[in-house]
């Protein structure tokens, strides 16, 4: 079964390529991301002789990972050839499509995937060419934006389209909930899937520097059936109006919520721990209470 196509394709790629030299300027969530990243692998004891970036952006992760005593390279992979070239300061980097690995890949200890899946029309099928390039027993870890990513700005907008438009456009992604993502990885064929959550909650001048942040990191508006034109000033306005009533604070300042869901799983090898047999216990919880 094809999957919807909710992005387009054509248009991530021209975003990423258009903003690829400013990414870094307002690298916050990425930075946040790759620190999780790191977190993770200071608790895991393993090393990882190679490691591959799907949507590696302008290479946070290589260039975080350089001389970390558990990473040994790092294989950067991205569909914007600006971001290639710039993750290639860190590594090797290569071209790939939005939503397919390229077929020559070599097997690897680990495969990350860094703020990017949320942006995939396919993400059960893109999660699965990640697992299949996993050696016994290597690492899964991703990071996505979840369902309450900008929440504040989607009710704003929507009610200032209804009141003024009589009906409402397309304008930001919908994203995936936790309880929804965490099959993904058993449905992959992962071993030990691990699903959490945290929402970080960041303050702006105006919905206006919001909004200019997001383009910046390539995030903009890629969904299919979006209007052609540029949002209505009057709509623009409203929006700012009603996001500050509803939202704003004291000191005149917006907050933006991002939910960063973590997916942690493992490809299958006899060294992993199992679950027992049902009825195999050896002892009885009506003896022990």
């Amino acid at each position: 079964m094809k999957a919807p196509q909710i992005f387009n394709n054509a248009q991530i790629c021209h975003m990423r390529e258009r903003y690829a030299a400013q990414m870094g300027e307002v690298d916050f969530l990425h930075q946040l991301a790759v620190d999780r990243l790191i977190e993770r692998l200071d608790l895991i004891r393993r090393d990882f002789s190679h490691l591959i970036d799907v949507g590696a952006h302008n290479g946070f992760a290589a260039e975080a990972l350089q001389g970390h005593e558990k990473v040994g390279t790092v294989l950067s992979l991205d569909p914007a050839p600006s971001c290639v070239a710039a993750a290639s300061q860190y590594g090797e980097a290569r071209m790939m499509d939005v939503e397919r690995l390229p077929d020559d890949l070599p097997k690897t200890d680990a495969v990350i995937s860094l703020l990017y899946l949320h942006q995939v029309n396919d993400v059960p099928g893109l999660i699965q060419q990640m697992a299949r390039q996993l050696r016994p027993d290597g690492l899964f870890f991703a990071i996505l934006c979840g369902g309450r990513t900008l929440q504040e700005l989607r009710a704003s907008m929507t009610q200032a389209e209804e009141e003024i438009m009589g009906g409402v456009s397309p304008h930001i992604a919908p994203m995936a909930d936790i309880k929804d993502v965490g099959g993904l990885l058993q449905r992959a064929g992962l071993a030990m899937p691990v699903a959490d959550s945290e929402l970080l909650t960041v303050t702006y001048s105006s919905v206006f520097r919001l909004m200019s942040e997001l383009k910046l990191m390539g995030e903009g508006n890629a969904l299919q059936g979006r209007r052609s034109s540029f949002t209505r000033r009057d709509v623009m306005m409203r929006t700012a109006e009603i996001y500050t009533q509803k939202y704003g604070t004291e000191d005149g300042q917006i907050p933006a919520s991002f939910e960063l869901i973590s997916l942690t799983g493992w490809s299958p090898d006899a060294s992993q721990p199992k679950a027992l047999r049902p009825g195999s216990a050896k002892s009885s919880m009506t003896d022990l209470f």
